[in-house]
């Protein structure tokens, strides 16, 4: 089930060199929702995520996460509210397994006591125990078992973005943000990623902000679309009416209004 918490930004911006990357720009994302973000390229997009995930600090503006402003947290406190996030770049460890990789993305609800995990006692092993199960489900979730004792150096492309959106599910999120999800997928691979976005909405109640330029993914698997052009908002509402915008048609599509 959904953790019931609203994601709220607020007159959001930032400027970098005199030039506003994001200008005032309003939305919330309600529970259980499957919320994305489209745009031309450099239409502020990823530093939208960026801002919510606390890597850049917002020139002004404000991002709750239910009863927690975010712009009070540095970058490594944000997992502990419940956000995790992919990147448009993968971010893997190369020359490590995907089994090491995904555990990797449990350290937030990992709680260690040097002189237990010297000894290894039970509680301990038990704790390792508990881990591993949460990871083994998402392996099954995604379908990456063939993969799983796999160095990340050694997997074609579409597997890594498999492994990275398995990892950031192992956090436990209650909101994911998925920074272009099929970004250099074949169709087929692209088709297996909004079956598993279905399931990560509906079998784990995970509330999604997707950044994602295949619009054919959008209009599957979005509830609404927020359509952004040089930083600024253009329209929010369901994959329809902002196909149908003629603003946005005029900026994303490159058509005449």
């Amino acid at each position: 089930m959904s953790s019931g918490k609203r994601l709220s930004v607020r007159n959001l911006s930032i400027v970098f060199g005199g030039v506003h990357a994001v200008e005032d720009v309003s939305f919330e994302v309600e529970p259980g929702e499957v919320f994305a973000i489209i745009g031309p390229n450099g239409a502020g997009k990823s530093t939208i995520f960026n801002l919510i995930s606390r890597l850049y600090q917002p020139s002004a503006g404000s991002i709750q996460y239910g009863e927690q402003d975010l712009l009070e947290l540095k970058a490594h406190q944000v997992v502990r509210t419940g956000i995790a996030r992919t990147f448009q770049n993968i971010e893997l460890f190369e020359q490590a397994t995907v089994l090491q990789n995904l555990l990797v993305g449990r350290h937030s609800h990992m709680n260690f006591n040097l002189l237990s995990s010297l000894l290894f006692l039970p509680g301990m092993r038990a704790r390792e125990l508990k881990h591993r199960r949460k990871v083994e489900d998402i392996i099954d979730l995604l379908e990456i078992a063939q993969y799983r004792d796999a160095r990340i150096a050694d997997l074609p492309y579409g597997a890594r973005k498999n492994v990275e959106l398995a990892r950031a599910l192992c956090a436990e999120p209650s909101l994911l943000l998925l920074d272009e999800p099929a970004s250099g997928l074949n169709n087929e691979e692209t088709n297996d990623v909004s079956f598993w976005l279905e399931d990560i909405k509906h079998d784990l109640g995970v509330t999604m902000v997707m950044v994602e330029h295949d619009m054919s993914l959008v209009n599957q698997v979005a509830d609404r679309v927020m359509a952004i052009n040089d930083g600024r908002l253009l329209a929010i509402g369901t994959p329809d009416e902002i196909r149908e915008n003629a603003e946005v048609q005029k900026a994303y599509l490159g058509v005449a209004a």
